[in-house]
């Protein structure tokens, strides 16, 4: 019977991931994208730059996922209803493309992804599939209620919802009303349901 082998290296530090990322946010909002480098984004957390780049690609990735993850950690929504849901899963996503460090990130991330077929490859599989896919439990319990048809095109749907807050909110750069969560969530809940 062969044992499986011990990892090699220190494992990493799960204090050390978060140092980073809130370090990677904070430099974003107050300095801008342009200006945030990932020496200062070390420095900052407390951590050596090799550090920074054994989790990271480069600065594009870690500030993606220090600035635009947050709803991925978060619960799926549960109210009992699709149009509840999808308010709620607005209203993160509102929340997330409001912040500071958000706003300052966007132009700078879209001139990366654009520029490197690569990095745009590395944030589908590494975030976009995954927080997609952990939305799926929210279309499969209105499944269950009649709420929607078994063949909903879920990926399109939420690229639906996200689009339009990025637009609204990200590029058109308005602050978002307390009602568009609740204004969008009824006009996507009416195209998609059941008929």
């Amino acid at each position: 019977m062969t044992l499986p082998r011990a990892p090699r290296g220190r494992p990493r530090d799960s204090r050390a991931h978060q140092a980073i990322l809130t370090a990677a946010a904070e430099l974003v909002a107050e300095l801008g994208y342009a200006a945030t480098s990932i020496g200062a984004v070390a420095a900052r957390a407390g951590v050596g730059k090799d550090t920074v780049y054994r989790r990271w690609s480069g600065k594009a990735e870690l500030v993606y996922e220090a600035v635009f993850t947050g709803t991925e950690a978060a619960p799926v929504p549960d109210t009992g209803s699709l149009p509840g849901d999808l308010t709620a899963l607005l209203e993160e996503l509102v929340q997330e493309f409001s912040a500071p460090a958000a706003a300052a990130a966007l132009p700078g991330l879209l001139a990366d992804f654009a520029a490197s077929p690569e990095l745009q490859a590395r944030i589908r599989s590494e975030f976009l599939a995954p927080a997609k896919a952990g939305l799926v439990e929210l279309f499969e319990r209105a499944v269950q209620r009649g709420e929607v048809d078994p063949g909903l095109p879920v990926d399109l749907v939420l690229d639906t919802l996200a689009g339009a807050i990025f637009f609204h909110v990200g590029l058109v750069g308005e602050q978002p009303s307390p009602r568009l969560a609740t204004q969008l969530a009824a006009l996507v809940g009416r195209g998609i349901e059941s008929r």
